[in-house]
This record gives C-alpha cells, sequence and structure tokens, in this order.
C-alpha cells in the first residue's frame, strides 16, 4: 500500500473534518452571544446550553487539529518481514472463511476509516483494544478479536 496517499488521504479527511467542527463551533458561539439567547427569567438556560455546545464543539475541533498535527509527524516507514506491528504499519487481517480487513495503526483519531487504492482503512490506536491486541504481533500471528458475542480468530496476513 502506499503510504504516503494514506497518510495524506488520512489528513485530508481530518482538515475537512476540522473545518466542519470549527464551523459548527462558530455557529454555536454566536448562538451562545446572539441577544435572542439572554435568559427571560432565572430558569431560562437557552444562553447557558449554547454556551456549553460552543465548548464542547471548541474542545472537539482542537482535538482534530492536534491529530493533524500528530498525522504530520508520522514518517512514512515500510516494514520489513517479519517487523512486528508499530504506530505507522498498515496491518491486513484475515478470518478463517476469507474475509479481509485493513487497518493502520495511527496516533490519533482511531475510528476513521479511509478508502486508498482500493482498500478501505480503518485508523486504530495504541490505546484502542485492537491497535493494543496487534502491538509487537507479526505476520503469521493469531489475534482473537470480539465479534459481536462471540470471538473470532484473525490471521495477520501482512504488516506493512
Amino acid at each position: 500500500m502506499d503510504k504516503a496517499a494514506l497518510l495524506k488521504t488520512i489528513e485530508e479527511t481530518l482538515v475537512s473534518e476540522f473545518a466542519q467542527q470549527n464551523n459548527a463551533a462558530e455557529d454555536a458561539h454566536k448562538e451562545a452571544t446572539n441577544d435572542e439567547s439572554r435568559a427571560e427569567d432565572r430558569y431560562d438556560m437557552r444562553g447557558q446550553l449554547a454556551a456549553y455546545l460552543a465548548a464542547g464543539q471548541a474542545k472537539l475541533a482542537d482535538g482534530v487539529a492536534n491529530a493533524i498535527k500528530a498525522f504530520r509527524n508520522v514518517p512514512v516507514r515500510i516494514f520489513g518481514p517479519g517487523e512486528p506491528v508499530a504506530v505507522g504499519a498498515v496491518v491486513r487481517l484475515e478470518t478463517p472463511r476469507g474475509g479481509k480487513s485493513v487497518y493502520f495503526l495511527g496516533p490519533a483519531h482511531g475510528g476513521l476509516e479511509v478508502r486508498v487504492n482500493g482498500d478501505e482503512v480503518m485508523v486504530v490506536t495504541p490505546a484502542s483494544p485492537l491497535g493494543h491486541s496487534l502491538m509487537g504481533r507479526r505476520m503469521g500471528e493469531r489475534v482473537a478479536l470480539p465479534q459481536g458475542a462471540r470471538t473470532v480468530e484473525h490471521t495477520i496476513s501482512a504488516v506493512e
């Protein structure tokens, strides 16, 4: 997999998400400071609720901005045969029934999904249960992952 293209796609997706979060924070701030949001009596909470929303949206935007910085610092590294999974690795998993999935062990923003060169890639972090299970594993090793109420054995088919 072309990791430079993967990292570029992740960054573009995060930049777009940051713009959306930032716009939402600005809109919520405008709502909180609008004259119509002033309390009409001591039980009117519109302005306060809008301020809480604005603070939450701003916090989300900051989190995305930090993720962008973190991904810009991930080196484009090709993992050699037998190398263990670490941050920056693309990990391909297969189930005994032929199911395949692709993960990128990133520094932040786990759960983000992007499409690169026909592959659907999900970002996982070392702090996530899946990322933690993959850290230090090598090609050919098996990993038991929860799938609904049961666990399914996956084989690491590639560490790139």
